[in-house]
């Protein structure tokens, strides 16, 4: 999950889509070619009602394609360093960046529920800051992550010569 250089590691959590652009054009191109040719099929024989229901089907199906496209390369990045704790999301066209000190930051896991499965949620906690990170990963993924974080964090401070009590 990380990658580790010798001043800094680093983090890139990226939502798990299973079809790229191209992929996405082709399917929603295929689609609209399909539609139309049955839409103009039923109108040689006089239904010509089909076609605009043809019509708003591909618009309904062009707006999911587009949230879909829209969201596809949301991400977090993690960049931790002796003195630098960098943060950034990026969700749709809004990018959100948080620089703190690794000194007085910290990492929480919490685990909640048990009927239905469990929910891991992590947490960097900063001075009037906390931060959910990790949404795009499953559970063991946000375990994990909340470990690696709590020990790259550990090791910032020891690098940058302050011990943290917890």
């Amino acid at each position: 999950m990380s990658i580790a250089n010798t001043a800094a590691e680093e983090w890139l959590i990226k939502r798990n889509c299973s079809a790229g652009p191209r992929q996405l054009a082709f399917v929603f191109g295929s689609l609209v070619a399909v539609s139309f040719f049955f839409g103009l099929g039923f109108a040689a024989f006089g239904l010509w009602m089909v076609l605009p229901f043809v019509g708003v089907e591909l618009l309904a199906v062009g707006v999911a394609f587009f949230c879909y496209s829209h969201h596809a390369a949301d991400r977090e990045r993690i960049a931790i360093a002796p003195n630098q704790l960098m943060v950034e999301r990026i969700e749709g066209a809004h990018t959100q960046r948080w620089e703190l000190d690794p000194r007085e930051s910290r990492v929480q896991v919490e685990s909640r529920g048990r009927q239905w499965g469990k929910r891991v949620r992590v947490y960097l906690l900063a001075p009037g800051l906390k931060l959910e990170l990790g949404r795009h990963l499953l559970d063991h993924g946000r375990f994990q992550l909340g470990r690696e974080l709590d020990g790259s964090l550990m090791r910032a401070r020891a690098m940058s010569g302050i011990r943290w009590a917890q």
